[in-house]
């Protein structure tokens, strides 16, 4: 559990120190300070890479799908454009909602413009509330300015807002501004507490329950951090739902090895979509009681559900409604971020965080290392503010306000119904409904005849669809062995995000390239 002393002499051990740097840089070589600069650009200082750490070397595959959509662009770029031999590189890989075309919300672009430029607040054009919004961030910081530097929690005020939307959201379940942190990004945040649970100097490592399909990030900063990936399985034939036996399997078997201490969760699921049930919450919560295990969950916005079958509800308030027995016991750690849904802001990097039943000591510690390494842009704090306070009735931007958010929410519905539809024709894709979130993860079947081929060039079989889709058709999308499901049933992650002709274009192309793959190695 997290009320014992935490340690903080951790983040150091992952530096090498100068001897090691020199001897990596020189293959073991000694040499002085000059030697070393000689040495950039040269074979010596290419041979780096071998000598990283394996859990640096061992990134993602679609990392470097990345990297390969981002060269082809560029080859076709400096080519023949339309008639380049080089395809166009559609990207259906990451959840960027604005990247794909999604209009950012006007009132919040005000807010951070005046912020930004407070010569704005004179501009008859711009809506008083706006201002009135942007005059309230400005007097909470330093000189006035958005370029100072704010408290390492973020913003008193904006901690405030955030706090008292908490209490909205969830039915009047107290919340307190104190516990409440702003940062740069979930994966930043969820770093911030990885660092304080894994202790590097005890002889039995810290294992961290992790979800499977997942998103790739924990699992690299886990392993990165020196903790122990404990991967309990989603049961896809009952909507992705995890079941207390998988997890009791998991934490027996994980106990041989290291030593349980968080259960990581999305709601949302990330790369699924799926919403998970109340008697499935009730089952994590329950089991992470007795299990003295803290429970890490990675939570969206309510209103960003595109089916009416299904309503999220957030840990948070399902633990407050069980009782004394698990409210006052669980140690809980809520991310949310506003990356996605209708306010999209993926290039804010704007996550707050919510920590419930934590020892003082420890929250003093998240300040300590939110001060020294991750405290949040203004411009994130902005986002958060605008996204949890948004326009209220009466105020001048309310109706933009709700018409943009309806028509994002909308045209995410739109995309998604296009997007499982058409997989779903595809003989050999299934995807299930997509009731969240900005991706799909339909199952593939694959045929052995491919494996061969995909083991020649040292890829999973998953992976070597990617690569060939890619290549072929110029779709970028994630192998499903990238999110824990390395052998089968096969999955792929695509966002879609695209506006719907691109978006039908797209999934044309997957279904015709899906076609040839199954005849050619059938």
């Amino acid at each position: 559990m997290l009320l014992r002393r935490p340690k903080l002499h951790l983040l150091p051990d992952l530096l090498p120190s100068w001897a090691q740097c020199r001897g990596v840089f020189h293959l073991g070589k000694a040499g002085s300070a000059s030697e070393l600069r000689a040495a950039r650009g040269t074979w010596q200082w290419r041979e780096f890479a071998v000598f990283l750490r394996p859990e640096v070397q061992h990134t993602p595959f679609t990392a470097r799908l990345l990297q390969k959509g981002a060269v082809m662009r560029q080859e076709r770029q400096q080519s023949l454009g339309w008639r380049s031999p080089v395809p166009e590189v559609m990207g259906i890989l990451l959840g960027d909602v604005q990247g794909a075309g999604q209009q950012p919300i006007t009132f919040l672009r005000q807010v951070t413009a005046i912020s930004t430029y407070p010569r704005l607040l004179d501009h008859p054009a711009l809506p008083l509330d706006a201002k009135q919004r942007a005059r309230e961030i400005l007097a909470n910081c330093a000189g006035n300015s958005i370029g100072a530097y704010t408290e390492p929690e973020g913003i008193g005020a904006v901690r405030h807002s955030v706090a008292q939307y908490l209490e909205q959201r969830d039915g009047g379940v107290p919340a307190d501004p104190n516990n409440v942190y702003l940062m740069n990004g979930t994966s930043n945040a969820m770093s911030i507490i990885f660092n304080l649970l894994i202790d590097r100097s005890r002889s039995r490592r810290t294992g961290l329950l992790v979800p499977v399909p997942c998103g790739e990030v924990s699992w690299h900063t886990i392993s990165m951090l020196g903790g122990v990936v404990l991967p309990y399985h989603l049961d896809a034939e009952q909507g992705w739902e995890v079941t207390a036996q998988e997890l009791r399997r998991v934490v027996e078997e994980g106990r041989g090895h290291c030593q349980p201490m968080a259960l990581c969760v999305t709601n949302p699921g990330i790369p699924t979509g799926h919403v998970m049930s109340r008697r499935c919450m009730e089952h994590v919560i329950r089991f992470a009681v007795d299990e003295g295990l803290l429970i890490l969950a990675k939570e969206g916005h309510p209103s960003d559900i595109y089916s009416g079958s299904c309503q999220q509800q957030t840990f948070k308030k399902v633990l407050s409604e069980m009782g004394p027995k698990y409210a006052g016991v669980l140690e809980l750690v809520s991310f949310n971020s506003v990356s996605s849904g209708h306010i999209g802001e993926s290039g804010a990097r704007g996550c707050f965080m919510e920590v419930l039943n934590m020892s003082p000591a420890v929250q003093m510690y998240i300040g300590l290392m939110l001060a020294a390494f991750d405290s949040a842009s203004v411009t994130a704090q902005i986002a958060i503010d605008v996204a949890t306070r948004p326009p209220q009735p009466g105020h001048p931007s309310y109706p933009l306000f709700q018409a943009e958010k309806r028509e994002s929410l909308r045209m995410l519905a739109e995309q998604a119904r296009l997007t499982e539809g058409m997989l779903n024709t595809i003989p050999g894709i299934s995807c299930a409904v997509i009731n969240s979130g900005t991706f799909a993860f339909p199952r593939i079947e694959l045929p052995d005849g491919a494996r061969e081929a995909a083991e020649a060039m040292n890829l999973r079989l998953d992976t070597f669809y990617s690569h060939r889709l890619l290549m072929d058709t110029g779709c970028l999308l994630a192998p499903g062995g990238d999110f824990g499901l390395q052998d089968g049933p096969w999955h792929f992650r695509m966002n879609f995000l695209l506006p719907l002709d691109k978006l039908k274009l797209t999934l044309e192309k997957i279904m015709e390239f899906h076609r040839k793959f199954m005849a050619e190695f059938s």
